[in-house]
């Protein structure tokens, strides 16, 4: 009976925990905690952290075992006993790579590592923006389903005033119709609504899994940029410093690439054991490698390391020059759309409002009729959603700043567990 009990309190608890819903802050942590693509970066940087222990390291040594002047024909034949020069031998070879080579094996390791670890900070950046944008799509759909059950309301105060004039003996039988005709144009919007919010839990869904079925709490952060800062620090940004390891790396290929054109060493102790009327032997021999063919062998691959090199810069040079178009494109996103939001809440909505009292004050008094009451409240209605669309759009754009060239950036390469804020 304990253990029943005991179960069904912690599958209760468990319960209620998962029931909690999501804020913008705990979205961005279970991101970054569940991802697979983190996931998989961590294990190669590990792998690559693994793979750094043997750079640089010596060959591991080779066991020599054989017969040297083993008699073939005469009385002595096959003998591995009678004749003085035969010996059974037993010895060891080390090779020994030049210093260079080993060096640049190390310097090679040592930038992998950084590069698995810089790629990793992008991976953690993308997703934070990534769940961000997903987070803040699905709150904007919500509020504009918010929107929709108040204009819902509304139109139900309108059709019950239209009633109400209608049996004073006021208007016609077509007025009592348009409401209902507005009524199922909220309708049609709503069904379109209900598409976007499935494809909005999908598109979250991706990165916070299960988390999303419980709805969304509080609103998102109040976020702030510094246009000169983003634009005076592009060339920082997490992707560009994939970069510096890539090119050390590339740096290392080319010293490695060099270091073949000086000789490798090699050296093999053996032990000779002949027949019981001979002495045994002990050898010692020095191998030196010998690169006379470098126009033909070594030449042609440093000039194909320093092509690579070369290919890097360019590569680099060519990102900046994309992220530095991207974030000028994505500035002036959010200057319009700041403008566009500050001008609708300021003139055109003020205006729609008034401009439906007017109709409706005017329907009342019987100088208007309901259409032109009704398409001021379409064009009101219209410009309350699109106060919603834009927030939205602004958000989004602020968001892409703030999480892929902002202070959300430096905070991917510091703790993705952060969160930032005006």
């Amino acid at each position: 009976m304990f253990r029943s009990i005991l179960l069904l309190f912690l599958l209760t608890t468990a319960r209620v925990a998962v029931a909690d819903p999501l804020s913008f802050k705990d979205a961005l942590a279970i991101a970054t905690r569940s991802s697979p693509d983190i996931a998989a970066q961590t294990a190669r940087v590990e792998a690559a952290r693994s793979t750094s222990k043997a750079a640089g390291a010596l060959p591991d040594p080779k066991l020599v075992v054989g017969v040297d002047n083993l008699p073939v024909t005469g009385t002595e034949q096959g003998s591995l006993t009678r004749d003085f020069m035969t010996m059974r031998k037993v010895g060891i070879m080390q090779e020994i790579p030049s210093w260079g080579r080993r060096d640049a094996q190390e310097a090679e390791a040592a930038a992998a590592i950084e590069q698995a670890q810089a790629e990793q900070r992008v991976l953690i950046l993308s997703t934070r923006r990534d769940t961000a944008l997903a987070w803040l799509a699905r709150y904007y759909l919500e509020r504009k389903s918010a929107l929709l059950d108040d204009l819902t309301l509304e139109n139900d105060l309108f059709d019950q005033t239209v009633q109400a004039r209608f049996s004073a003996g006021n208007g016609s039988p077509a007025d009592v119709i348009a409401p209902k005709q507005e009524a199922a144009d909220i309708a049609d919007r709503r069904d379109a609504l209900s598409g976007d919010i499935a494809q909005a839990n999908s598109m979250l869904r991706r990165w916070v899994g299960a988390a999303v079925e419980e709805g969304l709490s509080g609103n998102p952060p109040e976020l702030a940029v510094d246009t000169t800062l983003l634009r005076g620090h592009v060339h920082e940004h997490p992707e560009l410093a994939v970069f510096v390891p890539m090119t050390e790396k590339a740096q290392a290929e080319v010293h490695e690439a060099e270091a073949a054109k000086r000789p490798d060493w090699g050296v093999e102790l053996s032990y000779g054991r002949r027949g019981s009327d001979f002495s045994d032997m002990v050898s010692l021999e020095v191998t030196v490698g010998l690169p006379i063919f470098s126009r033909s062998r070594q030449d042609p691959l440093i000039a194909a390391k320093r092509q690579d090199l070369s290919r890097i810069e360019s590569e680099r040079e060519a990102m900046l020059r994309d992220h530095t178009q991207e974030l000028e494109a994505t500035l002036a996103e959010y200057e319009v759309r700041t403008s566009q939001l500050a001008r609708l809440r300021e003139v055109r909505l003020p205006l729609a409002r008034q401009k439906v009292d007017y109709q409706f004050a005017s329907y009342r008094a019987g100088k208007a009729d309901l259409s032109a009451v009704l398409t001021a409240r379409r064009e009101l209605i219209d410009e309350r959603i699109t106060e919603l669309e834009l927030e939205g759009q602004r958000e989004a754009t602020l968001a892409r700043l703030y999480y892929f060239y902002g202070p959300g950036a430096s905070e991917a390469t510091d703790s993705p567990q952060q969160e930032g804020g005006r």
